[in-house]
């Protein structure tokens, strides 16, 4: 029988229930510490903070959470597993590397000069899957990659090649961060060119675009489609995110769709202030929005209680179990 891997050990894909696919514990860009005046918190306040946001999620039946961040980007799997225990959710951790603009890439670039870089990213991932991060012991379930704004870099690539090797072998899910929905037939190529299963495969914010010619070009790769990012309407509009995803269902697609809100508990730092036009494009970004608000409009809309149920639940199972 198929296990998952979770901060608190494995599962079966039975126990995942309702799952969000693609959130963040806390959002830290490489960096944020070498600000003087960035704000220190100390680790059981903050896990506290998350604690007490992801806790909100257990009142409409969610059962699990993917940490989507990589490795470059603070993730942090002690602070996963202490949330996990807190709250009673099953937390799946990734291993990946994040796309070359954001992320951390100088060792790898500097080390590619001699070495095979997709070898070292695969044996990196493979590690992490299979024997633990670190020396927490904790495995992870899934494998994070991203690509720049309308491009695939040489480095992404590698990323990508490594991980498609690492999914092939272990059969973990791969998730992807597309910026603004680009390169999302791109990244699915690639990624099953190199040897990853097509139906373990979710192509990361896609309802950052409205084409529908352009997501069925995703669609038709075989692979999952997130609508990952309700709420954040000052990267999109939710209004055309509902409608996108309404067309999709429309056409028969609620087996290839999953849904999140790529939100954060915290964000790392000195203290961020949002001008005052931000405000309103974020008021609803929160762990529970799509529950709150999205869910809602779309059955209004006309969409059944198993199309949702088949995002929500039938979906992440079969893309993590099988």
């Amino acid at each position: 029988m198929t296990k998952i891997n979770t901060v608190l050990g494995p599962i079966s894909p039975e126990q995942m229930g309702p799952t969000l696919m693609h959130e963040h514990m806390v959002l830290a860009y490489p960096g944020w510490d070498a600000d003087a005046l960035c704000e220190h918190l100390e680790f059981s306040e903050l896990a506290k903070i998350c604690a007490d946001a992801f806790g909100e999620v257990k009142q409409y039946g969610v059962k699990t959470v993917v940490d989507a961040s990589p490795n470059d980007l603070w993730r942090n799997v002690e602070l996963d597993r202490i949330v996990a225990e807190k709250t009673g959710l099953n937390i799946i951790c990734a291993t990946g590397m994040y796309y070359e603009g954001e992320g951390m890439p100088a060792y790898l670039k500097f080390r590619s000069q001699v070495m095979d870089i997709v070898t070292e990213l695969y044996e990196t991932f493979m590690h992490e899957i299979t024997v633990g991060i670190g020396k927490t012991g904790i495995k992870a379930g899934a494998i994070k990659v991203a690509t720049s704004h309308g491009a695939i870099t040489p480095y992404e690539e590698k990323v990508l090649k490594a991980a498609a090797k690492a999914q092939k072998e272990t059969g973990v899910p791969i998730l992807t961060h597309t910026q603004q929905g680009t390169m999302g037939p791109e990244q699915a190529a690639l990624l099953i060119s190199e040897g990853a299963d097509a139906k373990k495969i979710v192509i990361g914010h896609m309802c950052g675009n409205a084409n529908l010619e352009y997501q069925m070009s995703v669609i038709d790769k075989g692979v999952c489609v997130g609508f990952d990012r309700w709420g954040i309407d000052f990267l999109f509009p939710d209004n055309l995110r509902r409608a996108t995803v309404l067309g999709l269902l429309g056409l028969g697609f609620a087996d290839r769709i999953v849904l999140s809100q790529d939100c954060n508990a915290k964000i790392l730092g000195r203290p961020l202030v949002m001008p005052d036009f931000i405000q309103p494009l974020i008021a609803n970004w929160s762990y529970t929005h799509i529950f709150k608000n999205i869910i809602p409009q779309l059955k209004q809309a006309g969409v059944t209680a198993a199309q949702v149920n088949q995002m929500l639940v039938e979906n992440p199972r079969r893309i993590f179990g099988g």
